[in-house]
């Protein structure tokens, strides 16, 4: 046999090494998922068990997720309603027999959405460029201005609507400003990743002929930008519809308030009417948001 030259015997010590290396990596990467896995599962009571009364009154005890998943489907079943072909469409009319104040409401829901995007927007696209890598003056605007936007994000809009409701009352004010400050920490952290895998070149270009930074924001980031704020924004306005019809809860308009009530006095149909309204609302505007994504990108790709 023709003997190996040592430049290829190096290189085969230095791939078994480092096939070794990545093997210990691994396996040791899947044993810190799994013992984080089993601390979280533990943590969050995956692993608690319960006393459970059979059905001849005996006394088990049983995992509590296996012993509790009978009850949601018990709790499923409670929100159907009761429709038989025959009178069908009477049946409906009882199950949707508050209708018009549904959707006044649902009305209400979409329009404090749209609001706290419109509010949204402008504010997460002010603060992006200043909480870009790539676009900010120095290091204190750029770590000032993500601070910021990590805490209007990380707080829940539960909680701001909370804080809002105290401040201002009961109503939409109170749930557009907390949806609306949320957004805007969402909107403004994917809007400034968008900002810094922006081509530099046409930047450097501006700068270089003597153009300001807001300049180079205006004619080198921004058209480069504009197709993904856009996209980032209708995905937005789709989450901020669903947020709107939960924040009712604490008092700041929308479906929410409905959902509340029928839960306090166990109206479980009136439950599955309104999830069935949110639902149908939720998949008309996804649908419409994608056409007009897919759109603006065809768009894009054509240059136009």
């Amino acid at each position: 046999m023709t003997a190996l030259s040592p430049a290829i015997e190096q290189f085969e010590i230095n791939y078994a090494a480092a096939r070794k290396s990545a093997l210990r990596t691994s396996r040791l990467s899947i044993i810190l998922f799994a013992a984080c896995f089993l601390g979280a599962s533990w943590i969050g009571g995956f692993f608690d068990m319960t006393d459970v009364t059979l059905p001849d009154g005996a006394r088990v005890s049983m995992w509590k997720i296996w012993a509790g998943l009978p009850r949601l489907g018990e709790y499923l079943y409670k929100t159907l309603p009761v429709l038989h072909w025959e009178t069908l469409g009477t049946d409906i009319a009882n199950w949707f027999w508050r209708w018009k104040v549904w959707l006044e409401l649902l009305i209400e829901t979409i329009l404090i959405a749209y609001m706290a995007t419109f509010l949204g927007v402008i504010g997460a696209f002010l603060l992006s460029f200043p909480a870009s890598r790539n676009l900010a003056p120095n290091d204190f605007v750029l770590n000032a201005t993500r601070r910021y936007l990590e805490i209007v994000r990380t707080v829940p809009e539960l909680v701001w609507a909370l804080i809002f409701v105290f401040c201002f009352g009961v109503g939409p004010l109170a749930g557009v400003l907390a949806i609306g400050l949320h957004a805007t920490g969402a909107l403004g952290k994917l809007y400034s990743e968008a900002n810094e895998n922006a081509d530099m070149r046409q930047v450097e270009g501006i700068k270089a002929s003597g153009g300001s930074w807001f300049d180079q924001v205006r004619y080198g980031i921004v058209p480069q930008v504009v197709p993904n704020i856009i996209s980032y924004t209708l995905l937005r306005f789709e989450i901020n519809v669903r947020a709107s019809s939960i924040i009712g809860f604490v008092g700041a308009g929308g479906l929410g308030q409905e959902i509340r009530v029928a839960m306090s006095l166990q109206e479980y149909t009136d439950l599955s009417a309104l999830f069935l309204i949110i639902f149908v609302t939720v998949i008309l505007i996804d649908t419409i948001s994608e056409k007009v994504r897919h759109r603006i990108i065809g768009l894009t790709g054509q240059g136009v």
